[in-house]
């Protein structure tokens, strides 16, 4: 008890006894006493001055925050579709060979804790897998014996760190576990570029002509919902509010993506150099870069390139000189939420609480973090801006198409032979893309991860740009060997997983979707439950409240449209006109378990 409260005051104090940093602190006391004991709620919540029920919340919403002892050593597979195809399942069953437990489980001596979870953005070398903090990539089953053996031996997951990284920073950690697998190059962000000459260049020019040159450039948020940046940073500045702020989405969570990984491995400057121009633009004197919990290997680079960019006073008071200018940045570390990747959700869990995303209106522009106006970009955004201030707004508007004008990153991953990050301007055809990836046979492409598009041969000619193929970066090939509703089934098993459960549409009606996709493959379906499925679709995304579940029914409805001959072969004539069975008492339990609650006429 004395240890938990010595722990409890001390991370309470590192952050300044503040509810809004909650999450910094369940995370720090997890760190040292292994889980979040329910017998330290109270003491946190009286020294952060909240209620007992918040931290309850934090701890019981984020998948790596936990209540419950693991071991000292927590293995975390991925079993993501492109993991499983890559071979996933069988590492996963010498997982379980070799440590003698399930997947949930901890070892009898308490040491060693097996998990899986959807999504750790190596997608270019699965199978992969976390160990506490270290990544281990390309596994094979003949691979596991050897890396348990060493961790009952040493305890120590950084034993199993080798030298197989092609990463160009500094940090000899990251260095030598990352293969960035950068395959393309192009001229924005992955080009040469010469440090602070955009910060510079916007420091000669008053915020309000920046603003205008991100405007000039057509530049739309790379997250995928492809809104305009220029426009964003205007309404934010425009808002009235004492304090505003500038985040960064780097919580790229969507299976199949991890162009975000490798940029804040590449290129962080770049990134932290945008939100400094972004801060002097829109006149905010913080920055919050959100890092998903699945990098957190890459918090101690980020940290030491942050207090460098201080160092050269390209951070703090006083920026390059200009006494009027202060901007520093700080991490906010995730807890494994896909969800957060929303940005009301990602704001809320800043914010130290549940990342639950919240009505619109008001937007972020306008009453964001700490209720004050927010810019929220992602990782790629931020990169292009500073390199629209280096290289000006008319060369970033001349390369891509009209309306979608830069590059794009994309995360290229699954059936092909060059499988890692290509930068292509905008208007790039699928079809040239899976040349370029080396992919051969191909039956199906997923664009924009889960959320996204299954594009199939008759869609390879379309482009690649919002007007056309709108993606936040995931582009996961699938040849002829694989089973299209198997994988839209992976799909919707991840969104149901992942659902926060506050809105009906999302939390049923995900649920009803992938039963459908069950009963398709189980050859029990008719047509009028295709059409059923397709309506089920629209009204979970036109009734959703948020983002994912706006999104999540994609999978069914464009293998719907683009793979109707996959489902036909599937699907039997109901020529009686009536239902195969139906039993009251099933449909009465399986309501109750999407519902969570028991019905009390039926079981009286």
């Amino acid at each position: 008890m004395n240890k938990m409260k010595s722990v409890v005051t001390e991370a309470c104090k590192r952050y300044g006894n503040t509810r809004t940093r909650l999450m910094d602190i369940v995370r720090d006391v997890q760190e040292a006493l292994g889980h979040v004991p329910r017998e330290a709620f109270g003491l946190i919540a009286k020294e952060a001055n909240t209620h007992r029920v918040e931290v309850e919340s934090v701890v019981s919403f984020y998948a790596f925050l936990s209540d419950t002892k693991k071991g000292d050593i927590v293995i975390r597979l991925c079993d993501d579709i492109i993991d499983t195809y890559a071979g996933g399942k069988a590492v996963a069953e010498a997982l379980m060979k070799e440590l003698g437990i399930g997947f949930g489980e901890t070892t009898k001596d308490g040491k060693i804790t097996l998990e899986k979870t959807p999504s750790i953005g190596m997608c270019d070398q699965a199978p992969a897998m976390m160990v506490n903090d270290v990544i281990i990539t390309n596994l094979t089953p003949e691979s596991i014996p050897e890396i348990v053996r060493r961790l009952r031996k040493t305890r120590d997951a950084q034993t199993l760190v080798e030298s197989c990284g092609d990463g160009n920073n500094a940090h000899p950690l990251i260095h030598s576990m990352v293969c960035n697998n950068i395959r393309e190059s192009g001229a924005v962000i992955l080009a040469d570029y010469r440090r602070e000459k955009g910060l510079r260049k916007a420091l000669t020019q008053t915020p309000e002509e920046v603003i205008a040159d991100i405007k000039a450039s057509g530049l739309r948020g790379r997250g995928g919902a492809g809104f305009l940046a220029g426009l964003k940073w205007e309404l934010t500045r425009r808002s009235p509010g004492e304090e505003k702020f500038v985040l960064c989405n780097a919580d790229e969570g969507e299976p199949g993506t991890f162009k975000d990984r490798v940029l804040l491995t590449e290129r962080a400057d770049l990134m932290i150099e945008g939100m400094t121009i972004a801060g002097y633009a829109i006149g905010a004197e913080t920055g919050i870069i959100y890092l998903r919990a699945e990098y957190a290997y890459l918090r101690r680079y980020l940290e030491d390139v942050l207090n460098a960019r201080r160092a050269g006073h390209l951070l703090g008071n006083g920026i390059l000189g200009h006494r009027d200018f202060n901007f520093d940045i700080r991490i906010q570390m995730g807890a494994g939420a896909y969800v957060c990747g929303e940005e009301t959700s990602l704001i809320r869990s800043c914010e130290g609480t549940r990342g639950d995303p919240t009505d619109r209106t008001p937007f972020p522009v306008s009453k964001g973090y700490m209720v004050s106006p927010t810019a929220v970009n992602n990782v790629e955004t931020y990169c292009c801006a500073a390199r629209i201030m280096d290289q000006g707004a008319g060369w970033f508007a001349a390369i891509g198409t009209q309306r979608s004008t830069g590059t794009k990153l994309l995360s290229v991953c699954g059936d092909c032979a060059r499988p890692g990050v290509y930068e292509v301007p905008f208007g790039t055809t699928v079809r040239e893309m899976l040349k370029r990836a080396g992919a051969e046979d191909t039956a199906a492409v997923q664009v924009g991860g889960p959320s996204g598009q299954m594009a199939g041969p008759a869609q390879f000619d379309k482009e690649i740009s919002y007007e056309g193929l709108a993606t936040g970066g995931s582009f996961m090939v699938f040849d002829n060997r694989r089973d299209i509703l198997e994988i839209v089934l992976a799909f919707m098993t991840f969104f149901v997983d992942e659902s926060c459960g506050y809105c009906v549409p999302c939390r049923v009606g995900n649920v009803l979707l992938r039963n459908g996709i069950e009963k398709v493959r189980a050859g029990e379906a008719t047509p009028d439950d295709l059409d059923y499925l397709r309506r089920l679709g629209e009204s979970v995304k036109r009734m959703s409240r948020c983002g994912l579940g706006q999104t999540s029914p994609n999978p069914v409805l464009s293998t719907l449209r683009n793979f109707r001959p996959v489902y036909n072969a599937l699907v039997r004539e109901n020529r009686s006109g009536l239902l195969k069975s139906f039993h009251i008492l099933r449909a009465v339990d399986e309501a109750g378990q999407i519902a969570e609650r028991r019905s009390e006429i039926f079981h009286a």
